[in-house]
């Protein structure tokens, strides 16, 4: 899936512009699909040729002009298209820290430590974000009244898979410090 798609439906919150994109991106589709800044440009210059966007320029005092974005008509078939179409393949996990647990024997297992305490660290700052953005949506309400009340259900069901995600990488950092300490007198 390219980046379309997540901008695509990034703007179904409403109009935006690249800035406030990019915040999007951080707090909540970072859990999925992260971007950068310049990323995210590029793509809705893209979109905004092909129709997809529609962008106007708002100006400002004492700032540069700003360029704000919404969802076309167009878009918002497209995006309809592919949110119904079927998944091309499924998830692939690429990330770097499991190479290295891969090829870890040998090495200096405090390094590894150290890499593996350094995950469980940005996960418990991820998870606390998604706790927080949790409380914000739900707003006092229960979760089941929140489900069948609001009028947009995806970014919290996406939410979830975020929370899961990092809880899961909490419980895996933990297997493996515990494994690495009992190791530890093997070394």
């Amino acid at each position: 899936m390219s980046l379309k798609y997540a901008v695509l439906a990034a703007l179904l919150e409403g109009e935006a512009s690249g800035y406030e994109l990019s915040k999007v991106f951080d707090v909540s589709l970072a859990n999925f699909w992260p971007a950068t800044p310049q990323q995210l440009y590029r793509e809705l210059e893209r979109l905004a040729q092909d129709g997809l966007v529609e962008a106007r320029v708002v100006q400002q005092e004492r700032r540069p002009n700003k360029r704000l974005f919404t969802l076309t008509e167009a878009g918002r078939r497209d995006l309809d298209a592919f949110a119904v179409a079927p998944t091309r393949r499924p998830t692939a996990l690429r990330d770097e820290l499991l190479i290295k647990i891969q090829a870890m024997d040998g090495s200096d297992p405090e390094a590894t430590r150290a890499l593996v305490e350094e995950r469980a660290s940005w996960a418990h700052g991820k998870l606390g974000r998604y706790e927080r953005m949790r409380e914000r949506l739900l707003a006092g309400r229960t979760e089941e009244d929140y489900l069948r009340d609001t009028d947009r259900v995806g970014p919290y069901l996406t939410l979830l898979a975020g929370i899961a995600f990092e809880e899961e990488n909490l419980r895996w950092c933990g297997r493996v410090l515990t494994v690495l300490k009992q190791r530890a007198p093997l070394g």
